[in-house]
């Protein structure tokens, strides 16, 4: 059985793991161009109708940014009981493709300065782009739970990469007439869209390895009856959900906190330190490299050994001390140096928790709790994308504020109330083969 796993493993890994980095790219992607579109009335693709403020714009910004996780918080759990009944496969695809149909329209919507589409498109996005606790699920399958902070590393990694050359390339194929390391210059018809375009082809290629090379991980297809309510319902299981009603809070504060920064992080840099888009985009995707290292290196070295429970109890109060370190920051250096710091917590925070989720689970309901871990983070970057945009108008700092006091929260709660099972404190990690049932 084991070795039909790591068969299977070998397949499906690589198609998954770039479904989701390509999920992360398209958010990377953004974090340089929106803020031209909305924050930034010097920009000539500036998208603001006539008579709006600036304030307002931050605000609309918040608005825009929030809709796409938002629509994922409803569309997360059906995909993920889509997937347990009719398997990871089919579901997979279909995300894909509503994905790549999603970033075209984003394309038009720039080009023809319709604000409207940009909202429908992010929706459309968040929708078919629900497809994270499937990924993970198909991890799950063909993962032993001693190998599962491992292999959930390359989600970070993943995560890290999207970091990396979304912003870089959100910045570069955004701009006409910009050096690429010296070597050449983009061309003079490059614009805000060329990136859309680009991430949409990548998401068609993506598709094609999905339906042709990723096997079929599932095998406990059992009926579920469909739930269009699923995600308010996941988010009143997880108060109670046995062995993970102390992980949720947290998960669902550490992501909360995380928005806050991702955001409007970029708009402080551009107000404080008069960043253009380019060097917004170098910047996260200096961040994007460090954690690309922390999960290639650091998380596998202390998954030999500590346990995930253990690893969070420091990262998450690490992650949010970190956030304040960027807001210290005076000069470009400064802010270069919390960087390591702040992508080694992170990148340990987003492994060891999915981690945790996965192996305090009966495997047969990967898929479903891994679905309510997928709400629970979706509207948890839903409300402060919401928010961010009103405490900007008081402050620039205020949303990085508001995000580190937050992720401290769920550091604090996960260090002072959560008591690992029995099953996990003595459980010899290295040698495990199956998940308890809860």
């Amino acid at each position: 059985m084991e070795n039909i796993k790591e068969r299977m493993a070998s397949k499906a890994l690589p198609t998954v793991i770039l479904t989701i980095f390509l999920d992360v790219l398209g958010v990377g992607i953004l974090i340089p161009i929106i803020p031209q579109l909305l924050a930034n009335p010097h920009s000539a693709y500036y998208l603001l109708p006539a008579g709006w403020t600036f304030k307002g714009g931050l605000i609309l910004l918040g608005w825009l940014l929030a809709i796409y996780p938002f629509m994922q918080f409803l569309s997360t759990p059906i995909l993920g009981q889509l997937s347990d009944r009719f398997g990871r496969k089919k579901v997979l695809g279909f995300s894909i493709f509503g994905t790549s149909i999603g970033y075209v329209l984003f394309a038009i919507g720039i080009i023809t300065r319709n604000l409207p589409l940009l909202f429908f498109s992010r929706a459309l996005d968040g929708i078919t782009g629900g497809n994270l606790s499937v990924a993970q699920a198909v991890i799950a399958d063909v993962t032993p739970p001693k190998d599962r902070a491992k292999r959930f590393a390359l989600i970070g990694a993943a995560f890290g990469m999207g970091f990396v050359l979304g912003p870089y390339l959100g910045a570069k194929l955004g701009s006409p007439g910009i050096s690429v390391f010296g070597l050449f210059h983009t061309p003079h018809w490059f614009n805000p869209a060329t990136p859309f375009w680009f991430t949409a082809g990548l998401s068609a290629i993506n598709l094609l390895l999905v339906l042709f090379l990723l096997p079929e991980t599932h095998e406990h297809i059992r009926q579920v009856k469909i739930k269009l309510t699923q995600s308010v319902h996941n988010i009143v299981t997880a108060a109670s959900y046995p062995g993970l009603r102390i992980i949720f809070p947290s998960v669902f504060l550490f992501w909360g906190g995380f928005s806050f920064f991702q955001t409007f992080f970029q708009v402080l840099l551009i107000d404080k330190l008069h960043f253009t888009q380019n060097n917004v985009g170098d910047f996260f995707a200096f961040i994007g490299i460090w954690i690309a290292i922390t999960q290639a290196i650091i998380t596998p070295l202390l998954a030999k050994r500590f346990k995930p429970f253990q690893v969070l109890r420091v990262s998450l109060i690490g992650s949010g001390l970190s956030l304040f370190g960027f807001l210290l920051a005076n000069n470009t250096t400064q802010l270069l140096l919390v960087v390591p710091i702040f992508a080694i917590f992170l990148g340990n925070s987003i492994a060891n928790s999915i981690a945790l989720v996965s192996i305090s689970a009966d495997k047969k309901i990967q898929g479903e709790v891994l679905g309510i871990n997928a709400s629970v983070q979706a509207l948890a970057q839903t409300i402060p994308a919401a928010l961010s945009g009103y405490l900007a108008v008081v402050s620039i700092n205020t949303p990085v504020l508001a995000g580190g006091f937050t992720v401290i929260a769920g550091g604090l709660i996960f260090l002072m109330i959560y008591r690992p099972p029995a099953h996990l404190l003595h459980q010899d990690m290295t040698h495990q083969t199956a998940p308890v049932t809860h």
